[in-house]
């Protein structure tokens, strides 16, 4: 049998026990070893997330080991460590087919719209599965799948301003995506600067790096941003996504700038239309991720430009999943973790 938890509401969060899964043709069955709990997944929990309804069974972040594979799929892979590329895409749509399938017509997610890694196994796709090197260890390999999102953001504001190397950037908010956003930010040369309301986390995202902090609550945070930026910024990411967030990042950024929606909004969304026309800014929606961007995120991370101690902050096994989400909800956690077995693909 297979312990598998399901989020019915914040406070409702149980196991239930479902026969272990069989791979069909094409799929691989992973033994799970660590999942990572998302924002999305706290939004959903919480009933605030557009896209996921309750109950779900949760886990895109996830790490374990291949011990079972279907018809068709390479015996390769049976004993090897994998995290997974869990957006699952139709492949044949106009997205799909121009390689942009993190926007396919038909996506749905791995441990959203179906049901996901934390549990003792799951199976999935052959082609979403990514082989770890031995030597890349489960605690960096968990954040690979969160750090990709903001890989895809950066990428896609280089192509929309150019080259970021030595240019202003700020981040809005200074939860995990925030400050993935402002390490992938970093990494590609920017001088970047982050808002949070919380003291505690703008000092974390100094320590990560930031070359200054504001608080966006503050009467004079344009100004101070602007000082720290010495002058308005190329980009602006906001992981934030309302009404008061988008339009503090449209004064922050130059004419001609970007503005990154990363974070998920809870509805329609009022925004500054007449400066975005008059300044010339371009809008732009992020969502998820391709391949490139999950390579590239792995590779920072085996590079050690990520200071997971910093981003990880708290854990619990499978049994106390209800405490892990509890912990997530708390402003001062930053990627909670659950383990679910041994780096071997045993059950703890």
């Amino acid at each position: 049998m297979n312990r598998r938890i399901v989020v019915n509401a914040l406070d409702d969060v149980v196991v239930e026990t479902v026969p272990e899964p069989i791979p069909l043709a094409g799929e691989a069955r992973v033994r799970t070893t660590l999942v990572g709990i998302c924002g999305s997944d706290l939004h959903a929990a919480c009933g605030h997330h557009p896209f996921i309804d309750l109950p779900y069974r949760p886990g895109h972040e996830a790490v374990g080991v291949v011990d079972a594979v279907g018809p068709g799929v390479d015996e390769g892979w049976i004993g090897k460590r994998v995290t997974i590329e869990p957006n699952l895409a139709c492949g044949h749509c106009t997205q799909c087919r121009s390689g942009r399938y993190n926007i396919c017509r038909e996506l749905a997610v791995f441990g959203c719209q179906t049901p996901g890694a934390l549990a003792d196994s799951f199976t999935i796709a052959e082609d979403r599965l990514i082989r770890l090197a031995d030597d890349f260890d489960d605690r960096h390999a968990v954040l690979v799948e969160p750090l990709a999102t903001p890989v895809h953001t950066v990428r896609r504001a280089v192509e929309a301003v150019g080259d970021l190397r030595d240019r202003p950037v700020v981040v809005i908010g200074a939860g995990p995506i925030g400050l993935f956003a402002l390490l992938a930010a970093r990494h590609a040369g920017a001088k970047v600067v982050v808002a949070d309301l919380l003291a505690s986390k703008r000092a974390r995202a100094e320590r990560l790096g930031a070359a200054g902090t504001f608080d966006p609550a503050a009467p004079d945070a344009i100004a101070a941003a602007r000082r720290l930026l010495g002058g308005p910024a190329a980009v602006v990411i906001d992981c934030v996504a309302r009404e008061s967030s988008v339009a503090q990042a449209v004064e922050l950024v130059d004419k001609g700038g970007a503005i990154m929606i990363v974070g998920v909004a809870e509805g329609a969304t009022p925004v500054p239309l007449g400066l975005i026309q008059d300044r010339e800014l371009t809008l732009i929606g992020s969502l998820m991720y391709v391949r490139e961007d999950f390579t590239a995120a792995l590779d920072m991370l085996a590079s050690g430009a990520v200071p997971v101690d910093e981003i990880i902050s708290a854990q619990f096994d499978l049994e106390h999943s209800a405490e892990a989400f509890a912990a997530s909800a708390d402003a001062e956690n930053v990627k909670v973790l659950v383990t679910v077995g041994s780096e071997s693909g045993e059950p703890r």
